[in-house]
């Protein structure tokens, strides 16, 4: 990606704006998982899951089975352009809910109406995989999404034809690991879990016998 010239004088930019966002993705490291843990949910996957989407689906191999690769989240952070500090508290609570560092993301084009310029921070992301996935996807049935005021379900149309299903988050303070006395505003995110399954049917039916709380 092409670097732009530092300057002076835009919000807080420049360096400063660099080094902020660098510091902001690396306050948290990431969680050591103890050896020989299964997660609760993954524990479930295996011993109920499976067996009905083999049955479901006529499945004989095994390694054929559906399951859950990785989940990604992604926050944009807008006011990051006029005020670095936003980015900092993002990437701090990103790693709350990760239990990892997230990386940060930058604009890939200029947008001069925006004030926006190439290379710019602009959010962050991090991708889960393994015991962290598992435990985060728990947490997100079990507890986040119950906390939605007037939930009354997650849609069934935001799957990509492939089997990956996007979730948006409006506000992350659903989640417990977000203290709501040290932030200064909900900030929302997409959630993206990618799956083994193919096609949305297999994918579908994945997720709702995980606890996926489809809208009927």
């Amino acid at each position: 990606m092409a670097k732009n010239k530092e300057t002076k004088g835009q919000g807080g930019q420049g360096k400063g704006q660099k080094a902020a966002a660098k510091t902001a993705a690396s306050t948290v490291p990431a969680r050591p998982t103890p050896e020989g843990y299964v997660p609760r949910l993954k524990q479930r996957y295996l011993e109920e899951v499976v067996p009905r989407l083999r049955k479901e689906f006529g499945i004989d191999n095994i390694m054929a089975v559906p399951r859950i690769e990785k989940i990604s989240l992604n926050m944009g952070v807008g006011d990051a352009i006029q005020n670095i500090k936003v980015l900092d508290d993002a990437a701090e609570e990103m790693s709350a809910l990760a239990g990892q560092r997230p990386v940060i993301t930058r604009a890939q084009k200029s947008i001069a109406a925006f004030k926006l310029r190439q290379g710019m921070p602009i959010g962050c992301r991090v991708t889960l995989r393994g015991a962290r996935m598992w435990e985060f996807l728990d947490r997100l049935l079990t507890i986040a999404l119950p906390r939605v005021r007037d939930f009354k379900g997650t849609p069934t149309k935001s799957f990509d034809g492939r089997g990956n299903y996007t979730l948006g988050i409006r506000d992350h303070l659903i989640f417990p690991e977000i203290d709501y006395n040290k932030i200064e505003r909900p900030k929302g995110m997409n959630i993206t879990i990618v799956t083994t399954a193919g096609n949305d049917e297999r994918a579908q039916f994945l997720l709702r016998e995980l606890g996926m709380p489809f809208q009927r």
